[in-house]
């Protein structure tokens, strides 16, 4: 009967329980995940079952790392993204907390995009620290993701989009992330991706300012290629500000969603 036990498939008897995969190949494992799941030692394992033992406070080697990294995932996601793309256009508020949860959830590529530079303003909402004030946001971000997981490709463009380079950055992108403030920005990127980049599913969002219901934030599809997430009204404005429960949460169903469409589930 084949296991994988920390990311190595192995030959077990049939009626072999975690604990005794323990007991051979990790004695001093006191966390135990079966299948996405925290288990106990009397659990019987099946064929295909995956399970991650791991010792706490114990830092691990570079080759168990990936393994403990997603080792709450659902069973098979991370061997789906691991060599998926997915582009995110702007760094701020939605951005910055888009690519952090594309990385931990194990997706192998970011396409990362902003001109500008982290602001004390910024740090209402966005994924920067204080020590980070003055850098470029791909530069901080791109520190922010490494030590999160070492295992993400980033390409990195410190860059105004513009229609012009639009298709050459994000080209290879299964999904693309409008993370803009502005609606004129918002519109340009969305319409230039429609049109020139026809493989690739565009995630926008429209309406997330000020503090109102978390609730009233959906997911809309807008034709074949194009989901906006929002409440399509709250745009900021003045004695109307972003704050980051509620751009957090969109920024998460746009990870989700950019979830969904790479592993089939959506789009």
């Amino acid at each position: 009967m084949r296991v994988k036990v920390n990311e190595r498939y192995r030959e077990f008897p049939e009626g072999v329980r975690v604990g005794d995969v323990r007991q051979a190949l990790k004695p001093d494992a006191d966390v135990l995940i079966r299948n996405g799941f925290p288990t106990t030692e009397e659990v019987v394992l099946q064929e295909g079952d995956e399970v991650v033992l791991i010792r706490r406070g114990e830092v691990p080697s570079r080759e168990e790392l990936e393994a403990l990294l997603v080792a709450r995932h659902t069973p098979g996601v991370h061997e789906r993204v691991k060599h998926a793309c997915v582009g995110v256009a702007g760094l701020g508020g939605l951005g910055s907390q888009v690519a952090v949860a594309l990385a931990r959830t194990g997706v192998g590529r970011l396409v990362l995009a902003d001109f500008d530079v982290v602001e004390p303003s910024n740090l209402n909402r966005q994924q920067y620290f204080v020590d980070q004030i003055g850098l470029p946001k791909v530069e901080a971000l791109a520190e922010t993701l490494r030590r999160i997981t070492p295992y993400v490709r980033l390409d990195l463009h410190r860059v105004r989009l513009t229609p012009e380079n639009i298709p050459e950055i994000f080209r290879e992108c299964r999904v693309l992330v409008e993370a803009f403030d502005r609606a004129d920005q918002k519109a340009m990127l969305v319409e230039t991706a429609l049109g020139r980049l026809p493989e690739t599913r565009i995630v926008a969002a429209s309406g997330l300012a000020g503090y109102g219901p978390a609730d009233a934030i959906r997911t809309h599809r807008v034709g074949e290629r194009l989901f906006v997430v929002g409440d399509l009204e709250s745009e900021a404005r003045p004695g109307v500000g972003l704050m980051a429960p509620r751009v957090g949460v969109a920024a998460h169903m746009q990870a989700n969603l950019a979830l969904r469409i790479l592993l089939g589930e959506e789009g």
